[in-house]
């Protein structure tokens, strides 16, 4: 499943999620836009790409929870002037730092967590529709977590955020499935060795995990045309087969 000549826009580009994916889609051939608050793990995950031989990505730093509306937009307007044209995006950022009761949670926290979960994503799909429109097709993914539909105690702001991220994922779904032409979906990864899931569960024997690496075949599946018509999913990675 080539992606050659598809853009692709990743956030949290420097994590083990982000960085992953940008390294198994810049693998088929896709030009990836990197997108992460840290220039030190942008220029790792770079680097990894181009000694794998993959497009020559470009890197863009880029702070979700502490950018006006005007630095989104003139994010949008610097890939437009460069591309032209955007045929996917990769909502893996994430803000998370431990399991915390209600009771404790800071104002400030609960805040930043929303912005990078929740507040983030929403704006990025508002100024890049434009841009993706003008591909024939285009698919924008949001990663979720198995937290969201189980309702888990002490998920906090982390939790909250993403009930609500697929919920929007689903009405954007709704609202552009008429036109045929943007796809959306949820990809739920599910237990695997991720630093995510090493915050969230340090005790835990990580062996026994599906490695990040796993996911390789879904990340490539969304954004290749062979996805094309799938829409408004929850897709479940430990059960969807592509």
């Amino acid at each position: 499943m080539s992606l050659s000549n598809k853009v692709l826009l990743i956030t949290g580009a420097g994590g083990g999620l982000g960085g992953t994916a940008a390294l198994a889609l810049a693998g088929q051939g896709a030009q990836i836009i990197l997108l992460d608050k840290s220039i030190p793990k942008l220029e790792k995950v770079y680097d990894a790409i181009v000694a794998a031989g993959g497009p020559e990505p470009v890197m863009y730093p880029f702070d979700l929870a502490g950018a006006s509306e005007a630095q989104y937009e003139e994010m949008a307007e610097a890939i437009a002037q460069r591309y032209g044209v955007l045929h996917g995006v990769l909502h893996a950022a994430v803000e998370f730092s431990a399991y915390s009761p209600i009771a404790n949670y800071k104002t400030k926290d609960w805040g930043h967590a929303l912005n990078v979960n929740l507040s983030a994503p929403f704006l990025l799909c508002r100024v890049l529709l434009p841009l993706l429109q003008r591909s024939e097709h285009a698919s924008i993914v949001f990663i979720s977590d198995s937290s969201a539909r189980k309702v888990q105690a002490y998920s906090g702001a982390y939790g909250v955020a993403k009930i609500a991220l697929e919920g929007f994922a689903g009405i954007l779904a709704a609202e552009l499935e008429a036109g045929q032409k943007i796809r959306v979906n949820t990809l739920v990864p599910g237990p695997v060795d991720s630093p995510l899931r090493k915050r969230a569960y340090p005790a835990e024997d990580k062996t026994r995990l599906p490695s990040m690496i796993s996911l390789n075949p879904l990340y490539v599946y969304l954004f290749s045309d062979a996805s094309i018509g799938n829409t408004g999913q929850i897709i479940d990675a430990q059960t969807f087969k592509p």
